[in-house]
């Protein structure tokens, strides 16, 4: 019965990974090549967030989404793993970012390329290996996650992932160990497919400046 909770994962998993890199792109963006007010001291307050614990912001998320009438539904999830995710994404990308040379984005502008020309012709192309890298990260701490899951999810029974079923199996069943084996092997088995798909970007990813990229 693990078939339905495999297809959870993949609904959850998925727009979770694709939100965060898309908004943490154009973010990222803004804060290494627009000059704008406040730039930096707002660059810290994203960075900051990174030390914030998960733990203590489920009870007020999910008292947001009750109000807001989302609790029940795959929005929790995605929301919060994308709010959980973006602060990381924004900074590594920015990082990278840093590293292409002013003078590219200068010939750029002089050949009359507006900011959404630079950013998808320019450096959409480059950024491949850093977005292929965060997007292991996301996807498998999405993917593993049970905390989040457990907590918009767990009340749910149709919106349960992998995790919280594997959990629920090992707390009913936990002396049959051929099922909880059978069980994890399908739950490690679309990651691994998906990280040596995309190894070689990953390790580009980490080690490649702007333009190797």
């Amino acid at each position: 019965g693990l078939g339905t909770n495999f297809i959870n994962s993949i609904i959850i998993t998925i727009p979770s990974v694709l939100i965060p890199i898309s908004l943490a792109a154009l973010a990222a963006y803004a804060f290494a090549w627009i000059d704008f007010k406040g730039r930096n001291l707002l660059f810290v307050c994203v960075f900051a967030l990174q030390i914030v614990p998960i733990q203590v912001t489920l009870i007020p998320l999910l008292s947001l989404y009750v109000d807001a009438s989302l609790n029940g539904t795959f929005w929790t999830i995605w929301l919060s793993h994308t709010m959980f995710g973006l602060p990381l994404a924004i900074f590594l990308l920015h990082n990278f970012m840093r590293e292409i040379p002013r003078e590219l984005i200068e010939a750029a502008r002089m050949d009359g390329a507006g900011h959404v020309q630079i950013f998808f012709r320019v450096l959409m192309p480059l950024l491949t290996p850093a977005l292929a890298a965060f997007g292991i990260f996301q996807f498998l701490w999405v993917w593993n996650d049970l905390l989040v899951a457990l907590t918009f999810a767990g009340g749910t029974p149709e919106l349960a992932p992998m995790t919280v079923s594997l959990a629920n199996l090992s707390g009913t069943q936990g002396t049959a160990w051929q099922l909880l084996s059978a069980g994890a092997f399908i739950s490690i088995a679309l990651p691994v497919v998906v990280f040596l798909s995309l190894q070689r970007y990953f390790v580009r990813g980490l080690l490649a400046g702007g333009l190797k990229g």
